[in-house]
């Protein structure tokens, strides 16, 4: 039986050709098929759609195939976005979904997410595990006797629909938006979003960068998390004097936001943003935020009127936690924002109308919204470094400042918190690589000292 390297802790991602090609998605679609009719054997329908990478029509195809021999039918939403699967799952009640996308991963690369009814996520311990052994041992029943139905399928204007209501479009005053799609799956949303402003004379004038998909990204693979893949979007705002800029990876399930002077806002402070407007909305709720960044979240959380409720970091541990809790928000410094309306799910798409609608309503500038909130809890940013031994590097830095810390807490990786600093120190889970994380209060040098301070012990041989 041979191992299928593509399968990860939450999705399938791998290189082309050696770990993931048309014969192994179409194993993936008959061992994902078996496991959703295993227990009750009436039809079942599962949503696909894919990305813009070269590879994606073919694949999805292949998992298609593997699907219908299993009994399944298979609605195609064509070229999509993974929350338009996510969207689909949910709003065409049907009982899975597949997005086939490797989203920011290199040009050889490409992949798949799993979702369940409802959308829920498909990740290690809630039945990937059981569809990698599966499509590993590739011994699959005879294809069902009667083969699933294959059938194109549109929700491109509900999902549109659905987007607007988040926003009251009578709130929206003029704006000046760049948006980078990054040559990615984003575009074609962009598009219909704009018809709709313009139909409802809502006064958001888009200027698009990028907005063609084209699997060869001429431009780079889509990542703003990489300074490097900021540029395009921050000289765009500078030269259209726009009032905030918008950049998605691949298949946009996460935005990044640009203040009107083209500076990267960090997800961290977003997340906070948002989370005090649904708290305007609905006192007392929940909101669900991870634990590398945290203490300008809690303090908001708290001064709103919420409560704050700590995840593991990854969209399966956050979305379990905003369902268990019934969160109305949840967010990651990652730039991954949850929706209770969005069946708990991430969406790209809605932070950027929101914080429109919060320009709006406030009449303050991006920079003015979040300004105050950095200066109280300045922060490193996620710090990678890649090391030969994480855990016995984690283990060093433990050792030294554990004696001293207040908090010390093993949620996900290490926490330590101390009166006037914080910080998170985590393992990938796929690669030797460290994630370092610092935030003070209101103290830029202790940050930066104490970044600097671990980094160095870190790397210590």
């Amino acid at each position: 039986m041979n191992r299928l390297t593509c399968f990860k802790a939450y999705d399938i991602r791998g290189k082309l050709g050696s770990e993931l090609n048309d014969g192994i998605a179409y194993r993936i679609g008959r061992a994902y098929g078996e496991f959703l009719v295993k227990d009750d054997k009436k039809d079942k329908t599962v949503v696909v759609g894919g990305d813009v990478r070269l590879t994606s029509d073919e694949l999805k195809t292949a998992l298609s195939n593997g699907l219908r021999d299993a009994g399944i039918n298979v609605f195609d939403i064509g070229l999509s976005g993974t929350e338009e699967i996510y969207f689909a799952t949910f709003h065409l009640q049907v009982d899975g979904g597949v997005e086939v996308t490797a989203s920011h991963n290199p040009m050889d690369y490409n992949g798949m997410k799993l979702v369940r009814e409802d959308a829920r996520p498909i990740s290690g311990d809630t039945g990937l595990r059981e569809i990698q052994l599966s499509a590993e041992k590739n011994d699959f029943a005879k294809p069902a006797l009667v083969r699933g139905e294959y059938k194109k399928v549109d929700i491109l204007s509900d999902y549109v629909e659905h987007l607007m209501g988040y926003i009251n479009p009578k709130s929206i005053k003029p704006l000046k938006l760049v948006i980078n799609s990054g040559n990615g799956a984003a575009g074609h949303v962009i598009d219909v979003l704009e018809e709709k402003f313009k139909a409802l004379n809502i006064p958001l004038e888009l200027i698009k960068v990028h907005n063609e998909p084209d699997g060869n990204f001429p431009n780079g693979i889509p990542n703003p998390l990489l300074p490097e893949c900021r540029e395009d979007t921050a000289s765009a705002v500078r030269e259209y004097k726009a009032d905030m800029g918008i950049a998605f990876d691949g298949d946009f399930d996460r935005c990044f936001l640009f203040d009107e002077k083209g500076d990267f806002i960090e997800g961290y402070y977003i997340v906070g943003l948002l989370a005090e407007a649904f708290l305007k909305k609905e006192s007392g709720a929940k909101i669900i935020h991870d634990p590398r960044l945290s203490w300008n979240t809690i303090d908001i959380v708290e001064q709103s009127d919420g409560k704050p409720v700590m995840s593991k970091t990854g969209h399966a541990f956050i979305k379990e936690r905003m369902r268990l809790e019934d969160a109305v928000y949840g967010g990651e410094m990652s730039a991954h924002h949850y929706f209770r309306d969005f069946a708990y799910c991430d969406s790209g798409m809605i932070p950027w109308l929101l914080v429109s609608e919060l320009m709006s309503v406030s009449e303050l500038k991006l920079s003015e919204m979040v300004e105050a909130r950095i200066a109280a809890y300045p922060s490193s940013g996620e710090i990678n470094n890649k090391l030969d031994d994480p855990q016995t590097a984690i283990q060093r830095v433990r050792s030294f400042y554990e004696k001293d810390a207040l908090v010390i807490d093993e949620t996900d990786g290490i926490t330590l918190e101390f009166s006037e600093w914080r910080f998170n120190l985590r393992s990938s889970n796929t690669e030797p690589v460290v994630r370092l994380n610092v935030e003070s209060r209101a103290d830029v040098a202790l940050m930066e000292d104490k970044t600097a301070a671990l980094l160095a012990l870190l790397c210590a041989q």
